[in-house]
C-alpha cells in the first residue's frame, strides 16, 4: 500500500491538501500520515501540544470517514517544520507528500522562508502543493 504524507498546520491550505490527498488515496488505495511539527515541546507548551493533537485528531476523523487509513503524528524534535516533514518522509518510506501553500508576497517568502518551499526543494519523493 502506498503511503502519503500531508503536512498539517490547521490552515485552510492544509485542509485543502487533506481534501486532495483523500481523492488521491481513494484512487490509489493509499494510507495517509497526517503530520504536524512543533519546534519545542516543554511543559510550558502543553496547552499548545494538546490543541495540536486535538486538531490532528479532528482532521484525521474526516479522512477516516472516507474509509482511508490514517495515522497522526505530532513531531516535537526541535527542527523546522520543513525539515521535520522531509525527515519523516525519509524515515517512513513515504511515497508522495501533500503541502498547502500559504499566499505570501515574494519579499515575505525571502525574509521568512517557507515550509512548502523547503519541502518541495528537499523532499526525497514527489510533492503536490495546493494553494
Amino acid at each position: 500500500m502506498m503511503k502519503f504524507l500531508v503536512g498539517y498546520d490547521g490552515s485552510s491550505a492544509a485542509k485543502d491538501a487533506i481534501a486532495l490527498a483523500s481523492k488521491y488515496c481513494a484512487v490509489m488505495q493509499a494510507s495517509v500520515h497526517l503530520v504536524a511539527s512543533m519546534g519545542k515541546g516543554t511543559e510550558d507548551n502543553q496547552k499548545d501540544i494538546d490543541a495540536a493533537q486535538q486538531s490532528l485528531a479532528d482532521a484525521a476523523s474526516l479522512i477516516e470517514k472516507e474509509g482511508i487509513p490514517c495515522e497522526t503524528h505530532l513531531l516535537i524534535r526541535g527542527l523546522s517544520p520543513g525539515e521535520d516533514l522531509v525527515r519523516f518522509a525519509q524515515e517512513n518510506g513515504i511515497d508522495l507528500i501533500f503541502v498547502g501553500v500559504k499566499r505570501r508576497s515574494k519579499v515575505g517568502k525571502l525574509l521568512m522562508g517557507s515550509t512548502a518551499q523547503y519541502v518541495i526543494l528537499n523532499a526525497p519523493v514527489p510533492v503536490v502543493s495546493i494553494r
